[in-house]
């Protein structure tokens, strides 16, 4: 009995007061959004990708561009980056809430 608690005090202490209270906010924020059913890319500054086929991408909630080139499409959201890779790329538009990208989409992928 004494070892598990030991062990949960321990793994506790193992992260920095900023981790801690990081940890806590996230926490918070999403009881709140789901209690109050609210949406939560708007609230928690979630990006939304949305592909129509495999020839057009729908970006909301990004931060900004980070790289572009005709083969991938680097983006910086809120908690993670995306990346859009495929052939022939090219971004329609962009505003600094939405995007709007056609191409040959191969693959999306999400990077801490």
């Amino acid at each position: 009995m004494m070892k598990r608690e030991n062990r949960r005090f321990k793994n506790k202490w193992n992260q920095t007061r900023e981790e801690r209270q990081d940890v806590r906010q996230v926490h918070g924020k999403e009881l709140v959004v789901e209690s109050l059913k609210l949406p939560k890319d708007s609230l928690l500054g979630a990006s939304i990708v949305t592909l129509t086929g495999n020839t057009e991408v729908f970006v909301e909630n990004y931060k900004g561009i980070i790289e572009y080139t005709s083969q991938m499409i680097l983006l910086q959201g809120k908690t993670c980056k995306i990346e859009i890779c495929g052939r022939r790329l090219n971004i329609v538009y962009y505003t600094n809430e939405d995007m709007k990208i056609n191409g040959c989409v191969e693959t999306v992928r999400y990077l801490k």
